[in-house]
């Protein structure tokens, strides 16, 4: 169980971890934390956002739209690989999810199938939406590979988890399928390699 890091800690630690990041509007304060609490934290949950071109996928993600006002993540990872703040706090990401799953990620064991969404995810995870239209056909360039596990490990390393922390939406949600095009096996074990 963790408080979460302040949007300031969250900036260095991106930093600190040598990603490129870039700070959209008033990011630091844009949240939903009028709708529910926030913490505390226990993991990082990765999305894709079916979506083409940077900048729409960001105005969407920090935005929303009418049926799910954003914030829909904390940062969103572009195809070049560049991390842009766009809220802190409470996001609309991570939706409701399976309490099992969620006692696998905070013992950081396997995790079991998801079969329920009884348990609001939103309250404790961290989100990244990163660029890729999810149809599996869709490339994954090596660079935002990269990135999606330095801005998962930048997380785990602040909050002292392992690569157990960091799941994707498709392992919280029935019925999700993302991110598509690469397993979270791999990405995890990409986050385990930058946390050794």
């Amino acid at each position: 169980m963790s408080t979460p890091m302040s949007a300031k800690r969250f900036l260095d630690a991106l930093r600190d971890e040598g990603l490129s990041v870039v700070q959209v509007g008033e990011w630091s304060t844009h949240n939903r934390n009028h709708k529910g609490p926030w913490g505390p934290v226990h993991g990082v949950m990765i999305h894709h956002t079916v979506t083409r071109g940077t900048a729409n996928t960001v105005r969407l993600c920090r935005d929303g739209h009418a049926n799910l006002p954003g914030p829909l993540c904390h940062g969103v990872i572009a195809k070049d690989g560049k991390v842009h703040l766009v809220g802190f706090g409470r996001a609309n990401h991570a939706g409701a999810g399976d309490d099992d799953v969620l006692r696998a990620v905070i013992a950081e064991k396997a995790l079991p199938r998801d079969d329920e969404a009884s348990t609001d995810g939103n309250r404790h995870f961290y989100g990244f939406e990163c660029e890729n239209l999810g149809d599996g056909e869709d490339p994954w360039p090596a660079v935002q590979l990269e990135a999606i596990a330095k801005a998962a490990a930048a997380v785990c390393r602040v909050h002292d988890w392992t690569h157990r922390s960091v799941i994707g939406h498709l392992e919280w949600q029935p019925g999700k399928v993302d991110p598509r095009g690469f397993t979270m096996a791999s990405m995890r074990e990409r986050v385990a390699d930058l946390l050794r």
